[in-house]
């Protein structure tokens, strides 16, 4: 699949995309540039979260570019 061997701008090591999720964080490492996550898997937290706006995605890592 031509997913897999994408790399983003930062020529860090590609994961497949991951399916049903969309990130418009443009400046983190695992950002394809459009709107794809190809970090592998992802964590969101906290735990005691009570709305969508008290999220996050803990595996977000800055783009170093």
């Amino acid at each position: 699949m031509q997913e897999k061997n994408r790399k983003n701008e930062c020529d860090c090591k590609p994961e497949s995309k991951i399916r049903g999720v969309v990130c418009d964080v443009k400046n983190c490492a695992f950002h394809d540039g459009v709107n794809d996550c190809f970090a592998g898997t992802i964590m969101v937290g906290p735990r005691d979260a009570d709305c969508s706006s008290s999220t996050a995605c803990a595996t977000f890592k800055p783009r170093e570019c």
